[in-house]
């Protein structure tokens, strides 16, 4: 495995089949915005979008909210075919080092609430452990899925900030339509 290489996703380079591809079959519909809005939220929020590349094999991808409070880990994927050799690792810790000005933290489906999909939840957990990530033990529900937050460096987290976020989300999905 080599040193990763990144590249911005911006409106100029949306089209990118691999990116696109990727977004739309790793995270479940009910969790993602539909691609399209993406693209357009880009030029109206503090995201990153960035893909990562070894060589000329897309690897995958992260999107990163930067808040005054908090980095914000929203997606982060790994091309399916490359799971499980050591470029999630590699990525979230690139991600690490870039974002040290303030904690990451992170969504992501509880491991404790009971669903078809029990054995990946836990596996994503222990992932984010091993990676330095704590538990905040602040979560919500939403389209009847338990979400769980986890943090990364100094600080904590709470449910006012999680509602403060949601809110800030909610001004720029409505200015996206």
């Amino acid at each position: 495995m080599k040193s990763l290489t990144t590249i911005k996703i911006d409106k100029t380079n949306a089209d990118n089949a691999d990116v696109k591809h990727l977004y739309e079959t790793a995270f479940p519909k009910e969790e993602k915005i539909p691609y399209a809005i993406i693209i357009k939220l880009l030029d109206r929020m503090p995201l990153d979008f960035t893909a990562y590349y070894d060589g000329d094999t897309f690897v995958g991808l992260t999107m990163i909210l930067n808040r005054y409070d908090f980095n914000w880990l929203w997606y982060f994927a790994v091309s399916k075919e490359l799971r499980s050799m050591g470029y999630g690792h590699q990525i979230l810790t690139m991600v690490k080092s870039s974002y040290s000005n303030r904690p990451i933290i992170l969504d992501m489906e509880s491991p404790d609430q009971i669903a078809d999909n029990m054995e990946q939840r836990h596996r994503r957990h222990a992932f984010y452990l091993r990676n330095g990530f704590r538990d905040t033990y602040v979560g919500k529900t939403f389209r009847r899925v338990d979400y769980t937050i986890l943090i990364y460096g100094e600080g904590t987290f709470t449910m006012n900030d999680y509602d403060t976020i949601l809110k800030d989300l909610s001004r720029y999905w409505k200015e996206g339509r």
